[in-house]
């Protein structure tokens, strides 16, 4: 990807955030957008990348946008609010904006906990952040949800008509009003990762971009949220995932498994730093799923080589999520783990109670895994099914190409 492509893809979310704080329609934020994006392609090419790609994005969407009002002969109230609301100083939000103005200098934070208003289902405030501001396809996010994509589509659709309908305000919550919309605020950061960490809609598998914003959202949160241990949880378990990013493909960009990674290329400096935010998290002795989850990193991150790692503690950490996120994903790397401390066929067994969930019929992680594990237990007509049906939900060439080699290593 050239530098272009890459200035205009890292700089969008922040400057689709920010169009829609100033102009206070998501459909005329985009559509504005577009419009300065395509006159980006012409300019810079030409005058070179300007120096803070984001306000010049914003500048002319924004322009163009009052160029429309007037073009259009709107009332003049709404020319007024698209040129005021840059200095943010609407009387009616003043309060708010003063309690909390210094955790909010970042747009696309302050528009992720905008779009979680309660007013909306907590899906359809997920997806809608994830589709504005993370600039994720209806694909990607439909891949997150393990549903299929005109779900999605119908999701975002209708949370932008209730935005308008109801007249959602995009004004910064209260500081009470933040820990009611907590929860999805995390649920958006920790499904950024996941689609940085495991692209769906990118020819690399890695798209470091979502990984390193995600981090750096949870570290806002971390600041804004001191007292709250799932906060710290999230932040620790991003940072251990990450800590492995170097390690998890090869020269030609195919997958390495865990097991067989290089840990000498794991980022030692954050395994050190997230493992410190998991002892302070569990130390509030207020558990949750995201500090389980950390947990679960920490300990594959303690071992030096993979022979070293504790899957009976592992193991027993997810049986612990299971409880306080039940899903037939988690059962499902309960099923891995269990089958390195039991064998293969325990790990079967639990892997046959969860194959009819419509949401694991469309995980490709699913069949990945019950290859794996069949063919362990030499079952091999059985795998190679497994892994063919893998291969069929799957758009990533890396994982592609990984489960072609598992299917020919068949014998």
């Amino acid at each position: 990807m050239d530098e272009l492509a890459v200035s205009l893809k890292t700089a969008y979310p922040r400057a689709l955030a920010t169009l829609i704080r100033l102009l206070r329609d998501f459909d005329a934020a985009e559509d504005t957008l577009q419009e300065a994006i395509a006159r980006a392609l012409e300019v810079w090419p030409r005058e070179g990348l300007p120096g803070n790609p984001v306000a010049w994005l914003v500048t002319t969407g924004r322009n163009k946008a009052i160029d429309l009002q007037r073009r259009h002969k709107l009332e003049v109230r709404h020319s007024t609010t698209v040129r005021a609301e840059a200095d943010e100083s609407v009387a009616g939000r003043r309060t708010a904006e003063a309690e909390v103005s210094q955790h909010f200098d970042d747009d696309l934070l302050r528009l992720i906990f905008t779009c979680c208003h309660p007013a909306l289902a907590s899906e359809v405030q997920v997806a809608l952040t994830l589709k504005t501001i993370a600039g994720l396809t209806v694909p990607e996010i439909a891949r997150a949800f393990l549903v299929p994509p005109k779900t999605i589509e119908q999701r975002i659709t209708r949370a932008k008509r209730k935005i308008r309908d109801a007249r959602i305000p995009y004004e910064v919550p209260a500081s009470a009003q933040l820990p009611e919309r907590l929860d999805t605020v995390l649920a958006v950061t920790y499904l950024l990762f996941n689609e940085g960490y495991n692209a769906s809609g990118s020819l690399d598998l890695i798209r470091t971009d979502l990984c390193i914003e995600a981090i750096r959202l949870a570290r806002m949160l971390s600041r804004l949220f001191r007292a709250e241990p799932e906060v710290t949880g999230l932040l620790a378990l991003l940072l251990l995932q990450h800590s492995r990013s170097g390690a998890r493909l090869d020269t030609a960009g195919h997958i390495i498994p865990l097991d067989e990674q290089k840990r000498a290329l794991w980022d030692h400096s954050l395994i050190v730093e997230g493992s410190a935010l998991v002892e302070k998290a569990l130390r509030q002795k207020q558990p949750g799923p995201y500090q389980v989850q950390a947990a679960i990193a920490a300990v594959h991150c303690e071992a030096s080589q993979a022979a070293d790692t504790d899957w009976t503690q592992i193991a027993e950490l997810y049986g612990i999520l299971e409880r306080y996120q039940p899903s037939p994903v988690v059962t499902l790397n309960r099923a891995v783990a269990v089958a390195k401390v039991q064998g293969a066929a325990a790990g079967i067994a639990l892997l046959r109670i969860i194959e009819d969930s419509p949401e694991i019929q469309r995980y490709h992680h699913f069949y990945a895994a019950l290859g794996a594990l069949l063919a362990e237990d030499n079952q091999l007509e059985r795998a190679r099914a497994a892994y063919e049906t893998a291969l069929s939900l799957t758009q990533n060439p890396s994982e592609q190409a990984a489960l072609q080699k598992k299917i020919t290593g068949l014998k």
